[in-house]
């Protein structure tokens, strides 16, 4: 079904919410009703999966850090170098097990055998897909390697 617009009289189909030739804004009553063919299926929009790089890979270091730093840091607080010393080892204590996986100490990084892109996985994982050409990527002897 066609309109016409009120502005030019040109002819307008559907499903123009504006006219292509002069621009007006077609109110709803005069816009033309989209055909079952026509019309797209409403749909959800499919969410996209982004990979998680070197997520865990300084998770160990964090938690191997956290006693020392308690330890460490409370000792130099019970002398005079607590304020110096001791309270900042006990800070870094709390954000030890958050600052590994955030910049990815022991994560293995390299460039995708297939594209070249530059990746980077957990350790202790036998392969994944590369996110850029979504081939797989073995990894043997801490190196990547074209997987099958």
């Amino acid at each position: 079904m066609n309109g016409q617009c009120l502005k030019c009289g040109e002819g307008v189909v559907s499903p123009w919410l504006y006219c292509p030739h002069c621009g007006a804004a077609i109110p709803p009553e005069i816009q033309p009703q989209a055909s079952a063919e026509t019309q797209p299926q409403a749909s959800p929009p499919e969410a996209k999966k982004t990979p998680v790089q070197g997520a865990f890979g300084g998770l160990l270091f964090g938690m191997l850090a956290v006693p020392i730093l308690v330890i460490v840091g409370t000792l130099l607080c019970l002398t005079g170098l607590g304020a110096i010393l001791g309270i900042p080892m006990i800070l870094a204590a709390v954000l030890a097990p958050l600052l590994g996986p955030l910049i990815g100490i022991g994560a293995l990084k390299g460039k995708c055998p297939w594209c070249g892109t530059a990746v980077s996985s957990v350790v202790n994982v036998p392969g994944f897909h590369c996110h850029a050409c979504k081939k797989r990527i073995a990894i043997e002897k801490r190196r990547f390697v074209k997987g099958e």
